[in-house]
């Protein structure tokens, strides 16, 4: 009997390959939803600190308490009143407006006794030393209004050089090394940063209001990214599966051709 007459074997199922697909589809599908949750997260944070920069200042006795409660005080308003401690100024290396130089971090000492660094802006780097720039060393008593900053625990990245405290150039606000820096013990230490406004300095110099919220929201593209992935893979697969049991299988492809005259010459 002919081979042709026999009936076409009937593909297996692919289990396997079935599987793996589901197993890819649901780490799409997950990986969608985390980004969701990401971007709820990121909106509210927004939120917040937008409300937060819109607020009225508050004191410092006010952010403290704040502080000592959520241990976050990051872009309040605050106002304080205090003496700069121009000789013992810290430079955080940084860039501002196309131009590198230092934001200058100035113990404001207040009436208690306790320190405040304070981050009152930007100078280019040929004005890192003080003497280059004698009217923004401003003495006695000052009002400063800015936001509340949240210290770091730690450096932020390997990627990020090590402080140079010889040279007094940071690459990291490490706030207990700039008070030991400074000489002020960590008892009389504020723990958070101002960063001080807009208002102009003597001389121009510092330059301030530098604090960047800037805090990128891409998440409902990662989100529609991963979903659409996990919508692709579904589809090539029904295609796949729809083709390998829809289609007629080659070999009856061939006798269909052949016909029955080519058949019964062989």
């Amino acid at each position: 009997m002919n081979d042709f007459s026999k009936p076409a074997r009937r593909q297996r199922f692919p289990w396997i390959t079935l599987i793996l697909g589901m197993i890819v589809f649901a780490v799409l599908i997950a990986l969608g939803t985390w980004q969701v949750e990401r971007l709820h997260w990121k909106e509210g944070l927004l939120a917040e600190i937008e409300a937060r920069t819109h607020a009225g200042p508050a004191t410092l006795t006010e952010t403290e308490k704040i502080w000592a409660d959520q241990k976050d005080v990051d872009y309040r308003p605050v106002t304080v009143t205090g003496r700069l401690s121009n000789d013992r100024e810290r430079h955080y290396f940084a860039t501002y407006d196309g131009y590198s130089g230092f934001y200058i971090y100035t113990p404001l000492l207040l009436d208690d006794g306790r320190a405040v660094f304070v981050n009152r802006g930007f100078v280019p780097y040929d004005k890192k030393n003080s003497v280059t720039r004698p009217e923004g060393q401003v003495e006695g008593q000052v009002t400063i209004s800015g936001l509340a900053r949240n210290p770091l625990a730690a450096k932020p990245s390997s990627i990020v050089p090590n402080n140079d405290l010889v040279t007094n150039i940071y690459y990291w606000k490490d706030l207990p090394t700039m008070a030991g820096q400074s000489g002020i013990e960590e008892d009389k230490l504020v723990p958070f940063f101002i960063d001080a406004d807009k208002t102009p300095n003597p001389g121009g110099l510092p330059v301030g209001g530098v604090t960047i919220i800037d805090l990128p929201n891409s998440h409902l593209q990662y989100a529609v990214t991963w979903y659409g992935l996990a919508a692709t893979l579904v589809a090539i697969m029904g295609v796949s599966l729809w083709r390998r049991y829809k289609l007629p299988p080659s070999r009856d492809l061939e006798i269909g051709q052949s016909g029955p005259s080519d058949l019964t010459s062989r």
